[in-house]
């Protein structure tokens, strides 16, 4: 008969193997419930999206949902950081090079539902703005800092900084509502825009 120490130190010990097994088990979770989230805010966005929506895209009921974040606010922020840290993670923070844009649109093909989140959603939506306008703060002084060394400091190259960045966004979610074609030479279309952009720059 095993003594009441014994099994106590049997019971802590499997305890103490199945702690890591639940911890891995609410991190899938978390990522389920920012996947099935991220889908139904896509969709319509935050303000039309309610918790119910996401909670029967994710297969789960509204007390789970809770269970890992407090609100729906909660909710849409983590889902916007997650695709604002796989974007930077993809393409870069430094500079802007001829792998930019090819890196931009397999981002974007990688979480098109992110993507759309944060640069046609959150750009829109005040409570959440702020994270936008600092990409889009990050984004232009990237593109003045590069643009600089072919385009004639002034007013134009200005110009060409603020636009650029815009340009290249909008012409990716186009080429996702498009239906993402030719997805080859996507890259050197959007890039031939930018040049063009570029060259009206000029003096």
């Amino acid at each position: 008969m095993t003594s009441p120490e014994v099994g106590s130190a049997d019971q802590k010990a499997a305890l103490a193997q199945q702690a890591p097994v639940r911890r891995l088990r609410r991190a899938e979770r978390r990522e389920q419930i920012l996947d099935a989230a991220t889908r139904a805010f896509a969709r319509a966005g935050y303000t039309a999206t309610g918790l119910d929506d996401v909670a029967a895209e994710a297969g789960l009921t509204r007390a789970m949902l809770y269970r890992h974040f407090e609100s729906k606010a909660d909710l849409y922020r983590a889902v916007l950081d997650r695709a604002c840290v796989r974007l930077a993670e993809a393409t870069g923070t430094d500079d802007f090079d001829e792998n930019a844009i090819p890196a931009l649109l397999r981002a974007a093909a990688t979480d098109p539902d992110g993507f759309r989140l944060l640069f046609r959603y959150a750009a829109r939506e005040p409570d959440f703005r702020d994270l936008i306008d600092t990409i889009t703060t990050t984004s232009r002084e990237i593109a003045h800092r590069n643009l600089a060394r072919r385009i004639p400091a002034g007013p134009w190259l200005d110009w060409a900084a603020d636009l650029i960045p815009t340009l290249t966004i909008e012409a990716v979610i186009a080429w996702l509502d498009a239906g993402r074609p030719d997805p080859d030479q996507a890259a050197d279309r959007i890039t031939k825009a930018v040049h063009g952009v570029m060259a009206a720059a000029q003096p």
